[in-house]
């Protein structure tokens, strides 16, 4: 299903259904009848002819929506079996536990030998407002449910997951399928929530959107429609040096494969020059497969001069590796005051040399942004907001911290980009030289650092996907996405 582009904290999501709440017809019970009507009719969908089911209901509102599915489950003609776990409920989820116990259904205790004869699990167990580690008789449950082998489907979010930043607190059900209500959660979406979620829907409870007014989300969704017009159709009278000059930074000795990566990437993107500045061992080899690419061996800031002063937009550290060519070649980049994109081992020599400047585009991924922000690569996991945000705070300009929900930061920018499209398969050697070979290209065809970034993000996880669709995600290699990019901007440049 088309989900929204919005994605907001729990805190403002409670926001929302306290508006909710006040407008006629949309009191707590309404709101929670809908959540769990929803939501069965999403289990039906999907597994049709399926008639045993576990609902799995905790004592919070989350539980509410349960014991309403189990109920509605079974006026359909299925057969629930209802487990709860932990004290009574109160509020509404008691009083949704006493119709469902009115219509003849009886909770009882969870216990994992319960779930062997159902053939899907619902899980409501938790909410949103989870913020401390699953421990104890609530653990030994989601781990019951997760080792039942059985299609799940999570209530809002899975059990587990914290809805803001998407790390799992100890422990974390692992669905099949999301329902989500009136607005997306932020932690669906990055770090761990895309491992645990399976596929997400939406269903806004029938919220009037005049609620959601005044509060901004903490994120957008990167999609075509609202990447659309970023690029434009070509004038018939173009020439290539209208599309810019990318100049690709990087290649050690044994590292030819990254430059030319990035290079290509910046050429299937559309700029109109791409030049490899790299190790003098290999420059008159790099470009034996594609001929479009320049190639230069460099040594120091003097060799690199000529080809930075043709030069529109600059990646540097693509193979630039750690070593004193590494570092020589950084610094003369840094000195080139040209629009940078900085990744791999360019970071690396940043970290060690921090600078700030508003016209570059850093790429880390989890490590990388640790390394940068002088902290471990899971406490970047725990809050990958704070980290960009830091990392965009600190150095200046646009951090893309690379992983499970790319997300895109701009220096004093309110709203990140996130990107839900990629997929595991992206999880190979040469996939981030190709993002910076992108970026750079975009840059050097006159986008902005955040609108290179953000669509360029976009476009690098869609390739991997169409590349995946096409072969499988097993064995997936950075190059497979060189033509799906190409045919990526070509779509978004239509009128």
């Amino acid at each position: 299903m088309n989900l929204p582009e919005s994605l907001y904290r729990v805190t403002q999501v409670r926001e929302i259904e306290r508006r909710a709440i006040e407008t006629p017809g949309l009191a707590g019970a309404a709101l929670m009848q809908r959540a769990g009507a929803a939501a069965f009719g999403l289990l039906h969908a999907r597994w049709p002819r399926v008639r045993k089911i576990a609902v799995v209901c905790g004592p919070g509102n989350n539980g509410g929506d349960g014991y309403v599915l189990a109920r509605l489950a079974q006026a359909a003609g299925l057969a629930p079996t209802l487990l709860y776990i932990g004290d009574a409920p109160s509020g509404d989820a008691a009083a949704m536990r006493a119709a469902a116990e009115a219509a003849g259904l009886r909770p009882v205790p969870f216990a994992a030998e319960r779930l062997a004869a159902c053939e899907v699990v619902v899980d409501a167990l938790f909410g949103t407002g989870l913020e401390r580690e699953v421990t104890g008789p609530w653990r030994a449950a989601i781990e019951a449910i997760n080792h039942a082998r059985l299609p799940v489907l999570a209530m809002d979010i899975p059990s587990g997951v914290q809805a803001d930043s998407g790390r799992v607190l100890g422990a974390a059900v692992r669905a099949d399928a999301t329902m989500t209500f009136i607005g997306l959660k932020t932690g669906l979406f990055t770090a761990d929530g895309p491992a645990c979620c399976g596929e997400i829907y939406f269903d806004d409870l029938g919220v009037p959107a005049a609620v959601y007014a005044g509060i901004a989300p903490q994120a957008e969704r990167l999609t075509a429609a609202n990447l659309h017009g970023a690029v434009r159709p070509r004038a018939r009278n173009a020439h290539k040096g209208d599309f810019g000059h990318v100049l690709v930074v990087g290649g050690d000795r044994g590292m030819p494969g990254a430059v030319r990566l990035a290079g290509e990437a910046a050429l299937r993107t559309g700029a109109g020059l791409v030049t490899l500045a790299t190790h003098p061992a290999h420059a008159a080899t790099v470009n034996g497969a594609r001929p479009e690419l320049m190639a230069f061996g460099v040594n120091d800031a003097a060799d690199l001069a000529p080809l930075v002063a043709r030069a529109t937009a600059i990646a540097v550290g693509p193979g630039l590796q750690r070593g004193e060519w590494g570092g020589r070649l950084f610094s003369a980049a840094l000195e080139a005051r040209r629009p940078l994109v900085v990744d791999a081992d360019a970071l690396y020599w940043l970290a060690a040399e921090p600078a700030r400047r508003d016209n570059w585009v850093l790429t880390p991924h989890p490590g990388e942004a640790a390394r940068l922000l002088g902290a471990t690569a899971d406490a970047v996991q725990a809050d990958r907001f704070a980290a960009a945000r830091a990392i965009a705070d600190k150095f200046g300009g646009v951090c893309v911290l690379k992983g499970a929900g790319t997300l895109v930061c701009s220096a004093g920018e309110a709203v990140f980009g996130l990107c839900d499209a990629g997929n595991p398969g992206m999880a190979s050697a040469g996939m981030g030289d190709v993002l910076t070979g992108i970026i750079a290209a975009l840059v050097a065809q006159g986008l902005s650092a955040r609108d290179a970034a953000r669509l360029g993000v976009w476009l690098h996880a869609r390739a991997g996907d169409e590349a995946a669709a096409a072969g499988g995600e097993i064995g997936l290699l950075a190059s497979d996405l060189l033509l799906h990019v190409r045919a990526g901007i070509n779509r978004l440049a239509q009128p």
